[in-house]
């Protein structure tokens, strides 16, 4: 018996002391300090998140609102006669693609601001899955290239309207549509302005994603 209790003692195994508690009663180590240092990462995030979505909102909606007031009534001279013209936006399908994106983006990201907004403030988690995420992912990609797209064909209405057409008699109608012109151009840069948000936003998802 007492060979078996002196064995025992020889065997024995003292096992390293491993600092999970300091002086004021917090746990440390080197897994405890990654796992309290993660949330502060992920608020960042999320906090990212909802000022992209506060700021696409606002582009967009600024966007839409400039090209719907877009209208002017003006004269133009062709071969020494004036002639009366009406611009309005709605003239112009290019134009009307444009406020009809906008508005969806509009929508996509008040909707996003709302879900992220109510879920910050609870403090929980903005996404919630890798499915939703994949969802906010594909959403955010498809309205980014539709603003670039409408962008896009906005500026070559709006180019042809300042240059008019060469070998032709048409005049440059911005000469005479000025307001109306401006007005349109910087409703563009609000459109590929908001593009470059939901740009940023995908590479953001794609942070989110890999968190999955």
């Amino acid at each position: 018996m007492n060979n078996c209790i002196k064995n025992a003692e020889e065997v024995r195994i003292q096992l390293p002391e491993t600092n999970l508690a300091t002086e004021n009663g917090t746990m440390s180590g080197p897994l405890v300090g990654d796992h309290q240092q993660k949330p502060r990462i992920h608020r960042k995030n999320e906090m990212l998140f909802v000022g992209l979505r506060f700021l696409c909102l606002t582009t967009s909606v600024v966007s839409m609102s400039l090209m719907v007031s877009a209208k002017q009534d003006s004269t133009i001279s062709i071969f020494g006669f004036s002639i009366p013209v009406h611009s309005k936006w709605s003239f112009s399908d290019s134009f009307e693609y444009l406020v009809g994106v906008s508005a969806a983006v509009a929508v996509h990201s008040m909707l996003q601001l709302v879900i992220g907004g109510s879920r910050l403030v609870r403090k929980s988690s903005i996404i919630c899955s890798r499915s939703e995420a994949w969802v906010v992912f594909a959403g955010d990609q498809i309205f980014a290239f539709a603003m670039m797209s409408a962008g896009s064909a906005a500026s070559g209405v709006t180019n042809l309207n300042r240059t008019g057409i060469h070998h032709s008699s048409l005049p440059n109608f911005c000469n005479s549509l000025r307001s109306f012109c401006d007005r349109v151009a910087v409703s563009i840069a609000f459109t590929f302005f908001s593009c470059f948000l939901l740009a940023t936003s995908v590479l953001l998802d794609v942070m989110w994603l890999s968190q999955y």
